[in-house]
């Protein structure tokens, strides 16, 4: 005769702090670091590989492999989570991941280095899902919650930048040199192996499965939230890809990097602006965030489009990074904090499949949009504001009419 599940583990009487907080906010940004780290040496890179063939499309793909590994790859970390554990996935991911990511600081080649992009994205997926899933599972009371999934959003922020300005200082040594930067997760990995634990599945303070129910991928309930996860990941990352070229069509030249990296810098402080604020909106709930964090993206690209001079991208900028902080940890809300313990890595799993591959896809639907209509990018901008705003009204429609109790039969 079988246990019920929730005779497998004792209760945990552990109680998780700012300590497990920091180390699961630092695991959380080592798929950002993943993505911006060697960009500025995408340029050194280039030329060193330039005569190979396909080299144009290739040496970008360094950048661009890792977010699809994750897209990918994600919801099978989120099958793992749910059977076999949170804890020890997080650990082999992490030492994986700064092998992996350092491959590329020893070889000289294209094709080495590619595949090695190609596991540090399969090792991101395991990260990222494991560490929003713990952050759930240590932190479900909705307060505590909320203030960790804000700053989840507040710490890949500001690494985001601070990644990209500490390859451009390492990078000054060689394009080799930043990619030594990955090794930083395996010590943060030793201190995990100390400082975390697996939550108990006996947890009564969390919300399980009944005994003898087989954990599952809710659909039912995830099915919204992930489509409109995808078109979030896509506009959450229009202005962070195309704010350069955004402020160089302004007439600011190319190389002027110091007014650029600081429009691009007032964005993610505006992004890390709306994270922080998100904790103390979030009992609005996210039939109300959702809309709102839609509507001032499209409000800030619209500005970019009307006022295309450098103070409409700048303005814009700031009102778009504002919404996209609000909008990252609805998102995860919405998903997560209607799951159950033995489920919940499936769903993070496919939420954060749905929120990569939009960040995937966003180059290529931005270069659709300007190459097959020839439309000018601050006009491409404006356009995605607008589908923005329609998504705005129609979930803030929905979500209301959702909300509403159903009438009372007699």
């Amino acid at each position: 005769m079988t246990k019920p599940i929730l005779d497998v583990e004792k209760t945990s009487t552990r109680r998780a702090g700012a300590w497990q907080a920091a180390l699961l906010l630092a695991g959380s940004c080592m798929p950002v670091m993943g993505s911006v780290l060697i960009t500025p040496v995408l340029p050194q890179l280039s030329q060193h590989f330039g005569d190979q063939p396909g080299a144009d499309v290739l040496v970008p793909m360094i950048v661009a492999i890792p977010a699809l590994m994750i897209a990918i790859f994600a919801p099978f970390a989120g099958q793992i989570v749910d059977r076999l554990g949170r804890k020890n996935l997080l650990i082999v991911a992490m030492l994986a991941y700064a092998i992996a990511g350092t491959v590329p600081a020893w070889i000289d080649s294209l094709t080495g280095i590619l595949i090695s992009r190609a596991f540090v994205g399969v090792f991101e997926a395991a990260i990222m899902t494991v560490c929003t899933t713990l952050i759930v599972d240590y932190f479900h009371e909705e307060r505590r919650r909320n203030k960790y999934l804000g700053l989840q959003t507040v710490a890949t922020t500001l690494g985001a930048t601070l990644f990209i300005a500490l390859g451009g200082a390492v990078g000054s040594a060689g394009w080799h040199a930043p990619f030594w930067i990955y090794a930083i997760a395996a010590p943060i990995a030793v201190v995990m192996i100390f400082a975390l634990w697996e939550p108990g599945r006996g947890d009564p303070t969390d919300a399980h499965i009944t005994a003898g129910e087989k954990a599952r991928v809710p659909w039912r309930i995830l099915g919204l939230p992930l489509v409109v996860t995808v078109f979030g990941g896509f506009t959450f990352y229009v202005m962070v890809i195309e704010v350069s070229y955004l402020v160089v069509a302004t007439g600011v030249a190319a190389d002027n990097t110091a007014t650029i990296g600081l429009v691009a810098a007032i964005a993610s402080l505006a992004t890390a602006a709306g994270a922080l604020t998100f904790p103390r909106i979030a009992r609005r709930g996210t039939a109300v965030l959702l809309p709102l964090a839609f509507g001032l993206q499209a409000v800030g690209m619209i500005v970019v489009w009307l006022f295309s001079g450098f103070v409409g991208v700048l303005i814009g900028a700031i009102i778009v990074g504002f919404g996209s902080g609000i909008l990252l940890p609805s998102l995860v809300t919405w998903v997560v904090s209607r799951t159950r313990f033995e489920e919940r890595g499936r769903a993070t799993g496919w939420w954060t499949a749905s929120f990569f591959f939009g960040q995937f896809v966003t180059p290529i639907i931005m270069g659709v949009i300007t190459g097959a209509t020839g439309a000018p990018l601050p006009v491409a901008v404006g356009a995605v504001g607008i589908a923005a705003a329609v998504v705005a009204v129609v979930l803030a429609l929905t979500m209301r009419r959702a909300a509403k109790p159903a009438p009372a039969t007699h």
